[in-house]
């Protein structure tokens, strides 16, 4: 049976997540179903990672097994025509039967976007953080490097976490600022090799923190050592996060994310 990857794009902001819950819609959801409507039966997907509640993507990667044969295009177009508008695929392509889109994953990258202004935006409400004062990027960028490489980030996982292992490794973390109508657009971006539940967004919270003033940039360090929830900043609102990227082994062929932001 042929094993078909995927790569997707959502508006997370009326979904309850990634995955299917007794209540609610959810982007697995809605994509099995539309999936479903194609192959001509049930059919499972498996993303590469669980978006939360009001989360976005601009590259989700999903695979599933279909007996029916169709071409790439048909699949594609197929899809798509059962989706709703928040919803829609970019690519389709058959992948070895051993790819998985999330065990074969070698790391993601988030990005969190704040938008710095006096006044609140409209048409962007549902894609940033707003906040009214300015932020100091140069320290935000200085605690977050505290936090790369291999650790213990108990500091910023939800309660609820279900991870058997509280440990990622960060592998890289961008700040930057640039001006946006009467404001500033401060973006934050996060590589992993996977992330926690609510790991950005706790990231951001103490981080905006730290870009207020609040806190200084050794207080980054100081709560990812003590390893309590409780330490850190506030969760960022899911409404600015989105999932970028994921890569893969360069043998499986996953088309990159063409970034344009």
């Amino acid at each position: 049976m042929p094993r078909i990857a995927l790569g997707l794009e959502y508006d997370g902001t009326d979904f309850v997540g990634w995955q299917i819950q007794q209540v609610g819609r959810s982007v697995e959801g809605v994509l099995a179903s539309a999936v479903g409507q194609v192959a001509g039966e049930a059919v499972n997907v498996h993303g590469s990672g669980r978006t939360d509640a009001g989360v976005h993507a601009l590259h989700q990667v999903a695979h599933f097994d279909a007996a029916a044969a169709r071409t790439q295009r048909q699949w594609l177009l197929g899809i798509n025509s059962n989706l709703p508008p928040d919803v829609a695929v970019r690519w389709v392509r058959e992948v070895p039967s051993e790819f998985d889109a999330r065990r074969s994953a070698l790391s993601r990258r988030y990005r969190y976007s704040i938008l710095q202004q006096g006044a609140r935006p409209a048409v962007a409400h549902r894609r940033v953080w707003w906040v009214r004062e300015p932020l100091d990027c140069a320290a935000m960028t200085a605690a977050a490097t505290s936090w790369l490489g291999e650790r213990d980030f108990s500091s910023f996982r939800a309660a609820g976490c279900q991870a058997r292992s509280p440990n990622r490794r960060l592998i890289a973390v961008q700040i930057t600022q640039r001006p946006q109508g009467s404001g500033v657009l401060v973006t934050c971006e996060f590589t992993a090799n996977a992330f926690l539940q609510h790991m950005v967004r706790n990231f951001v919270g103490t981080l905006v923190a730290i870009g207020r003033g609040s806190l200084p940039p050794s207080a980054a360090a100081d709560i990812l050592a003590r390893r309590d929830r409780k330490e850190a900043g506030v969760a960022a609102p899911p409404a600015g996060l989105a999932l970028v990227e994921v890569l893969y082994p360069p043998h499986y062929e996953v088309p990159r994310y063409a970034d344009d932001a």
